[in-house]
């Protein structure tokens, strides 16, 4: 577990609540706060260089998480405009597709009264309320480590800015600083650093499943006004994954022409030669996808892990002096592809257990009212009917799981049981990775420059940077491994499995060499999830750094 280093003299600035990540589950959290009481004193820390500048997400928008926490957001400008107007759903093969008709589908499954988002205005909007209650919003500022006392967590580090590329302190160096709180919020999304220590120190996720994850690869494009339908959403499934791995894909009619196109691959393939990013730009090839983008232009594009094991695999979500909110602990409903809603449910739940425990005169314990309300409320409500969705799908296949599953939420949306009890997920995405020579070679069509892209012109299209002095924030535990064992036994996957072209096997044979160019990374977190060896440790660069997306 990273904690401060105690030789290092820091500054200290003390909370009430100290909340480490700007999405909308912290910014939920914090605006809460103050609505229970104005004098608390409430810091939202943000790696992103603004806030919403790491936010991606489809997104359709369930609104339940917004009116708990504003029940006048649409009075008070929210920028939630766009309501679905039609929903498809299709089965792709190569050169068709067939329609699955909407009436034998869960009512959840329905996305009536939803909206279509960018979630990085979103939560530009809900920063922008919070700093209206008095909330202290710091964006640029990365949490790189935890304050102790004991064994409960006090605080984080903060805004260490300025080390040299073999870590020792450069000539603008700038230690950062300790902000201290009565209780921290972990709100880093899917896969946070600091979430991730929390849990393997305390065991939080002992006694649960393991999580699960599916890699979302997202464009924005600008279509032909002919062509654009505001409010339509689609999802697909099928070609080109077919067997090699479960996911799919979405296309929302956002707003002034804009489509949101993304694509899905669930985390947990066997194959090592699959390419997530090229199955995504192969995708936008199929007849149905190309008619809509032909005469269209790309104008952004990122990448983020997705939670998906569901109820199965939300872990113990509190521990002395903190609790873990919305992605950082998975709750996204997968057949729903939705998680705003319950993250903002989660950050409601937790400001009012801490808020609670304060108005006590407590700090650093459990907020047991918090997990309580988490285990036994609308997120469990959520969770609970599509939690064998994911399983079947891995264990079975797409079609078990569209009958099975369909099956299982229906009756479990009927009654509140489900049929089939709660199915197990298994294997962590790592070990699901099979060797290279029990799988074949996929051959994928090169990109086009006009429907499909590489790797790094995408990636430009993101807007990522990083400075380039300071140490990689992509840590190797052993620099053997790539080149010793993941290179002939997995054809080093992670050559493939990242969708911003990071890892590079440069060189053959004894010449072989691993490279990994960090100025690339969007953040996305699927090599501290995917790797085979778990051998890549996601720690988080200086602030500022990274993706700078505009609205995704």
């Amino acid at each position: 577990m990273t904690e401060q280093d105690s030789t290092i003299e820091r500054e200290s600035m003390d909370f009430d609540v100290v909340i480490v990540g700007g999405g909308p589950a912290g910014l939920s959290a914090a605006i809460r706060l103050k609505q229970i009481d104005a004098e608390l004193n409430v810091v939202v820390l943000e790696k992103g260089s603004e806030i919403g500048a790491h936010i991606l997400s489809g997104a359709v928008l369930d609104p339940s998480g917004l009116d708990a926490l504003i029940p006048d957001w649409r009075e008070k400008g929210a920028p939630v405009k766009q309501e679905v107007t039609k929903d498809n759903f299709y089965i792709l093969g190569e050169s068709g597709q067939m329609r699955v008709p909407n009436w034998p589908m869960p009512p959840l499954m329905n996305n009536h009264g939803n909206y279509i988002v960018s979630m990085g205005n979103v939560t530009r909007w809900l920063a922008e309320q919070a700093e209206e209650l008095g909330v202290e919003v710091f964006p640029g500022m990365a949490c790189s480590a935890f304050v102790m006392d004991g064994e409960r967590v006090a605080g984080v580090v903060a805004g260490e800015m300025g080390l040299n590329a073999d870590g020792t302190p450069g000539p603008q160096y700038e230690p950062g600083m300790e902000l201290r709180g009565k209780y921290v919020m972990l709100a880093e999304g899917v896969r946070g650093s600091l979430s991730k220590q929390a849990i393997a120190k305390y065991g939080l996720s002992d006694g649960h499943e393991p999580q699960k994850y599916g890699l979302g690869m997202k464009e924005i494009w600008e279509v032909d006004p002919e062509k654009f339908k505001a409010g339509t959403v689609t999802h697909t499934m099928g070609w080109p994954l077919g067997k090699n791995a479960g996911g799919g894909s979405f296309i929302y009619h956002f707003e002034d022409n804009q489509v949101l196109i993304g694509f899905v691959v669930h985390l947990n393939y066997e194959n090592p030669h699959l390419y997530p990013y090229m199955e995504f730009q192969r995708f936008k090839h199929h007849p149905m996808v190309a008619e809509l983008l032909e005469g269209g232009k790309r104008v952004a594009y990122g990448a983020r892990a997705i939670t998906e094991g569901g109820w199965q695999s939300l872990p113990k979500l509190t521990f002395p002096g903190g609790v873990l909110l919305g992605c950082s602990a998975g709750m996204v409903n997968v057949p729903r592809i939705k998680g705003n809603h319950n993250a903002m449910l989660s950050g409601i739940a937790a400001a009012n257990a801490a808020a609670a425990a304060i108005a006590e005169g407590r700090e650093g314990d459990e907020l047991t009212a918090y997990e309580e309300d988490i285990r036994s409320g609308p997120v469990a409500d959520d969770l609970k009917k599509v939690r064998n969705v994911k399983p079947l799908w891995s264990k079975m296949g797409l079609w078990a799981s569209l009958s099975l599953g369909g099956f299982d939420m229906w009756v479990a949306n009927l009654t509140g049981w489900n049929p089939l009890g709660t199915w197990k997920h298994g294997k962590t995405d790592a070990e699901a990775t099979g060797k290279a020579e029990d799988f074949p070679k996929i051959d994928y069509p090169k990109p086009d420059g006009k429907l499909s892209f590489d790797r790094l012109t995408n990636v430009s299209f993101s807007f990522t940077n990083h400075e380039e002095q300071q140490p990689s924030h992509l840590k190797l535990k052993d620099p053997s491994i790539p080149i010793e064992v993941n290179l002939p036994q997995y054809a080093e996957p992670a050559q493939r499995y990242c969708p911003a072209g990071v890892y590079e096997v440069v060189g053959e044979g004894g010449d072989a060499r691993f490279q990994i160019n960090f100025q690339n990374c969007v953040h996305c977190k699927t090599c501290d999830i995917k790797d085979p060896s778990q051998n890549i440790v996601w720690t988080t660069p200086q602030g500022g750094d990274g993706p700078n997306y505009p609205n995704m």
